[in-house]
């Protein structure tokens, strides 16, 4: 074959590559780029072709560069030559990507020729950031459904007494609202760990066709009743109606959670708006990297025209705990929160925003495949406590929290039979209990679950009625196990008036 024949083999082959390809000479001017060279650097041949290679190098590279060859004309010392190592790239825009450089060289009659070989690392990269960060959060996110499951049975001790204290106090008002404030911190040490559960995934959702207009315009009132009177509050809702599926409670504590953002990075005042759109998304469509499902979605936008963020602050505020806000003014779950419920919603959230320019925050959630239903009227709760006379076994592995249980089971009239773990438990039914009501929690050490326990306590006593209790939701404590049918569940920290209420429905079911 002749020369010229081999020439254009090569060339074909070069201009077919996959990888970027460079020539340069000895002095750093580029004789030579290859297709996919002037796709990863933005460059058109002839802007590149004359040019010195360092319009291609960020610094410090570029200052390097000129050093590294002079040094290598005078030394013969190698530092890429023949090795290869991971540098940095500078586009034609100014912005930078990881890339993988090999270099050889070539000598020829007029000199040498160094053979660049650019292999983009950005999505390698991208892929190693997102295992790295799912795995952290994963991690978190099972340390903090511990946690929180710890939290919650402190929780109840605190919460229940507080309520008895309360109810014993009626003549000494001073220290019934000493009792009323200690239950509402226990209250909001509650949505605490419910956040924490919402960062790692594991509160109980209840997905339902949720009309998101509606829910927005419901909250308009509660919003401008808590909000500065300085933020004004706006509207702008999809003309459609926006239904997704997604738990409508849950919903509405994620959009009041950012609207309360919102209104901190307005320290002086400004302009709040909630908006609905529907869209639809592929792959692509919140940027490269993002995992969302193709499909059609509701998004709900909260803007603000506040303080905006620094791109590293952007990138962070998902993370659990992270928070700009000084010590004791936030505790870095609230978008941590929202993050979680859109994923654990099959849908996603995102966040854009620039330094003086304010922030604005998309949830996009699944769109309903069925019409929304209306909300159900809120159920009336009886003035008086329920209560009764049936024997109850309550099992709880916790020495406080068991003797909680009981001392508000029994002020209710119920009898109640104690057990520490599913051993006990399984030895009173054995020697002839047949209480009305096994009340076990899920989570127990000995071996045995509250699951396993309520299977084998109804072989014993095929009548026997189960309602469980624990710190974790049901939805975390079905990957445990297998759930029974129909299982009732109370999260703990529980009400007086929600346990009262949960015995007597289980108690009364035929």
């Amino acid at each position: 074959m002749s020369r010229r024949g081999e020439e254009a083999r090569l060339r074909a082959v070069i201009d077919t590559a996959v990888d970027g390809v460079i020539l340069i000479d000895a002095f750093g001017n580029v004789l030579m780029v290859n297709p996919a060279c002037e796709r990863l650097f933005g460059y058109a041949a002839n802007e590149v072709i004359g040019q010195n290679v360092k319009m291609l190098m960020p610094e410090p590279y570029r200052a390097e560069h000129d050093h590294y060859l002079q040094n290598y004309r005078d030394s013969g010392e190698r530092k890429i030559i023949g090795i290869g190592r991971e540098v940095v790239g500078r586009k034609k825009d100014g912005s930078t990507f990881p890339m993988d450089l090999s270099v050889g060289e070539v000598k020829e009659e007029t000199g040498v020729i160094f053979v660049g070989i650019i292999h983009d690392l950005t999505s390698r990269k991208r892929t190693e950031e997102q295992l790295a960060q799912a795995q952290k959060m994963e991690i978190v996110g099972q340390l903090s459904g511990g946690i929180a499951h710890d939290f919650n049975n402190l929780l109840t001790v605190i919460l229940g007494n507080a309520e008895a204290l309360s109810s014993r106090l009626r003549a000494r008002e001073d220290l019934r609202r000493l009792a009323d404030t200690i239950i509402t911190a226990a209250e909001r040490g509650a949505e605490q760990t419910q956040r924490l559960l919402a960062f790692s995934r594991r509160q109980m959702l209840q997905p339902a066709a949720t009309d998101c207009n509606l829910m927005l315009k419901g909250m308009q009132v509660m919003l401008r009743r808590i909000l500065r009177d300085d933020i004004e509050l706006h509207t702008a809702l999809a003309q459609e109606p926006a239904v997704a599926m997604a738990d409508p409670g849950q919903l509405e504590s994620a959009v009041l959670n950012l609207a309360l953002n919102a209104q901190d990075a307005m320290p002086t005042g400004g302009q709040l708006t909630l908006s609905t759109a529907a869209r639809v998304l592929d792959a692509l469509s919140l940027g490269q990297g993002m995992d969302v499902r193709p499909g059609p979605y509701v998004e709900i936008c909260v803007t603000d025209n506040g303080v905006g963020m620094s791109e590293d602050v952007r990138r962070r505020v998902f993370e659990p705990f992270f928070t700009t806000k000084e010590v004791g003014k936030g505790s870095g779950l609230g978008l941590s929160m929202v993050y979680g419920f859109a994923k654990q919603s099959n849908g996603h959230a995102a966040i854009y925003s620039e330094l003086g320019l304010g922030t604005s925050v998309r949830i996009f959630l699944p769109a309903a495949q069925r019409p929304a239903q209306e909300a159900p009227a809120p159920k009336q709760v009886a003035r008086a406590t329920p209560g009764g006379e049936e024997t109850i076994l309550v099992v709880e592995d916790d020495n406080f929290v068991r003797g909680h249980a009981v001392a508000t089971l029994e002020s209710m009239g119920y009898r109640v039979m104690v057990a520490a773990d599913a051993r006990d438990a399984l030895a009173i039914l054995r020697g002839g209990a047949r209480p009305d009501l096994l009340f076990t929690d899920i989570v127990m050490p000995g071996g045995a679950s509250g699951w396993e326990l309520a299977e084998q306590a109804r072989k014993l006593a095929p009548n026997l009625k189960v309602l469980f209790t624990s710190g974790y939701p049901l939805e975390s404590l079905a990957q445990r196990s297998d759930v029974p049918a129909n299982a009732a569940l109370i999260n703990k920290p529980y009400r007086m008036a929600d346990l009262a209420r949960r015995v007597r429905d289980k108690l009364d079911e035929t």
